[in-house]
């Protein structure tokens, strides 16, 4: 009988976000993947728990997938981790994932922290949607062509990105998306640095070219306005951007002013049926 793949989420920076049931499975595997091993190394030292490493990230060959699947159909459990929050998202990790579900191995999770969630939780922004964009290609054509894709998409978009990349990558977003599109940069979230910005694109180019970027950040971008079947806003989606802004602090004239602006009504007219 094969054993059980654990897929088991970590703190993303604090390590008092650790639950109880990961400490739990970490213990009681026969060995862990992780992606860095150095880093889960910290991670058992700081709780006392010794457990047999195995290291498994985006340079791993099919054969060290293979050896870990070998392993389990043997009869041995394995926990795998990445460096921070949930293993397998945007992550190496999937790998083993799908060649477990394809070898009919049970696969269990252990929920925990995560950086995606996390950010649109504190954005600021609408929450009733969201898509998850990881790491943007390098090449420029491909970088383009991705961005070209969600040029119109209407729900937030979440972003990773290295602080060596954000500047280009807020040029390139303010180049496709428009100055004005709102945006909360959020940078080294549960740690003791943590801090989020909550900006207009053209105002978190302006800000990171003053001030060096440090640290990962997880950015958050609102999404295309909703149209109508004619390509135009109607006055009740025009209102519901109103109320929107309103709920996030804005004052009802400065609401109205910036919907107006983005959307043709008058400010007048927005302001009455308010």
């Amino acid at each position: 009988m094969s054993g059980t793949f654990f897929v088991i989420g970590t703190p993303i920076g604090n390590l008092e976000d650790v639950t109880l049931r990961q400490l739990d499975t970490l213990a009681a595997v026969d060995f862990i993947c992780a992606e860095d091993t150095r880093v889960t190394l910290k991670l058992l030292n700081r709780f006392e728990i010794k457990k047999p490493l195995v290291s498994f990230h985006e340079h791993s060959s099919k054969a060290d997938a293979q050896k870990i699947i070998d392993r389990l159909l043997a009869g041995e459990s394995c926990g795998i981790v990445t460096d921070a929050g949930m293993p397998c998202i945007s992550d190496p990790g999937e790998v083993l994932v799908k060649i477990c579900a394809e070898s009919g191995i049970d696969i269990k999770v252990v929920p925990g922290p995560s950086a995606v969630v996390s950010a649109v939780a504190v954005s600021g922004l609408s929450t009733r949607r969201f898509t998850f964009e990881g790491f943007l290609p390098v090449p420029k054509k491909e970088r383009r062509e991705r961005l070209e894709k969600l040029r119109d998409e209407t729900a937030v978009m979440v972003f990773y990105e290295a602080p060596h990349k954000l500047k280009n990558t807020l040029s390139d977003l303010a180049e496709f998306f428009g100055g004005d599109r709102r945006i909360s940069l959020c940078r080294e979230l549960t740690k003791i640095h943590e801090e989020v910005l909550r900006l207009t694109l053209s105002e978190a180019v302006e800000y990171y070219g003053l001030n060096e970027p440090r640290g990962e950040f997880v950015l958050v971008l609102e999404g295309a306005r909703e149209k109508n079947s004619d390509g135009d806003l109607t006055i009740e989606q025009a209102m519901e951007q109103v109320n929107k802004l309103i709920s996030m602090g804005e004052k009802p004239t400065e609401a109205c002013k910036a919907v107006a602006k983005e959307t043709g009504f008058r400010k007048s007219e927005l302001y009455s049926l308010l």
